[in-house]
């Protein structure tokens, strides 16, 4: 080679090996010097085989993956291959080569430096591989509150020993839900609430987890029996839980809760609600107990005001609590929401059903409204006959 082609070859990106049909490196350009630390001199022959690799088996098989292409007619075109070179100082530098048929039968490898590329792939990699381990940690820490959420939620066939029959539609958005339902018989009375607290997912149901303690306090522990005091003690004990902290700041979680209270022996259903009514299906007519305009939570400087209003129950008197996710479902031809007034007609429309069919009915509506949209919210539907 010239002085002025050493000088070119010396300052490419690049290696030039020729080997010819023996095996032995015949050339290998200036380039080396800057790229792998060694004189050219020194990997020509057998210098190319065992400088550059440390493994004895890898010196071979590459040895012999060249005599092998050597001996093809014609050089099929290959895919670039990257292989990884020992330089002179141990450390080492990743080669993408391309390989050609030279004069003489030789053949020709033209390497490209790529180790910095490399570098950022395998780094890239590796934090993609941390991201993947650290996703697979979170959803296992997240099935594991699924579990636990599971458990504190009521056996729904206890609760379906105590009534006539009974149902619990309750199908979460994500794995975890911020829906929660809560049961409890003492005596003559029979307990049913349904919550909806502030967001879904993770946050939710970290939220379902205060509602669950904060109930079994007010009903449980302290005996409260009126719905509307049962949601003031509510509001207190949300609010002791959720405003530990000294900076001041008041939190603005909540969650809407529609108290029912059954009275075996009177015949009577006491309810309050924080912004959850309770339906009624009475002869095939729909009643709507309205629930107060205040949740529990958020308004701590506001007088809130909730009542609760007894009724009389009749024979097979089917008694719905409910949350929001249902009626703000989109879906249909026009992809709007559901609404409280188709959702009321679907009640009806399913009083000839026992209550284990209405689920199933209420299920199938609501997949068939919605198609392919996303699920918007938590889903809980209980239906009650006396």
């Amino acid at each position: 080679m010239s002085l002025v082609t050493d000088a070119i070859l010396e300052k490419l990106n690049s290696l030039i090996v020729v080997v010819n049909p023996k095996g032995d490196v015949e050339y290998v350009s200036p380039s080396a010097k800057r790229i792998l630390g060694f004189e050219p001199e020194q990997l020509v022959g057998d210098g190319w085989w065992n400088l550059t690799r440390d493994n004895v088996e890898d010196r071979q098989s590459i040895k012999a993956l060249t005599l092998q292409q050597m001996k093809q007619e014609a050089l099929l075109e290959t895919a670039p291959q990257e292989r990884l070179l020992k330089t002179a100082n141990g450390s080492e530098r990743w080669i993408l080569w391309n390989t050609s048929k030279g004069p003489l039968n030789t053949l020709v490898g033209i390497g490209h430096d790529i180790t910095d590329r490399k570098k950022a792939e395998l780094k890239l990699l590796e934090k993609n591989t941390e991201l993947i381990q650290h996703n697979k940690d979170m959803l296992d820490s997240i099935q594991y509150a699924s579990r636990i959420q599971e458990a504190i939620l009521p056996d729904v066939q206890q609760i379906k020993n105590v009534f006539k029959d009974a149902f619990v539609f309750y199908q979460p958005k994500d794995v975890v839900s911020g829906d929660y339902y809560f049961f409890y018989q003492r005596g003559n009375k029979a307990f049913v609430v349904a919550v909806d607290c502030t967001g879904h997912g993770v946050p939710g149901a970290l939220m379902s987890f205060i509602a669950n303690g904060a109930l079994k306090e007010v009903i449980i522990k302290k005996g409260i029996e009126n719905p509307a005091d049962i949601l003031y003690a509510l509001d207190d004990e949300l609010y002791l839980a959720l405003n530990k902290s000294k900076d001041g700041v008041v939190s603005i979680d909540g969650m809407d809760v529609a108290v029912g209270v059954f009275d075996f022996e009177t015949q009577t259903f006491s309810y309050a609600g924080a912004f959850r009514p309770v339906l009624v299906v009475r002869d095939n007519e729909l009643i709507e107990l309205e629930a107060s305009r205040y949740p529990i939570g958020f308004y701590a400087d506001v007088k809130k005001v909730f009542i609760t209003q007894t009724i009389e129950v009749k024979q097979d008197d089917t008694f719905y609590f409910f949350t929001d996710g249902y009626c703000d479902q989109f879906g249909g031809e026009r992809k709007k929401k559901f609404n409280r007034k188709q959702f009321k007609e679907l009640l009806l429309s399913a009083q000839d059903m026992e209550m284990d069919e209405q689920e199933a009915y209420l299920q199938y509506v609501l997949l068939n409204w919605r198609q392919d949209e996303p699920q918007v919210d938590d889903v809980l539907v209980m239906g009650i006959k006396f």
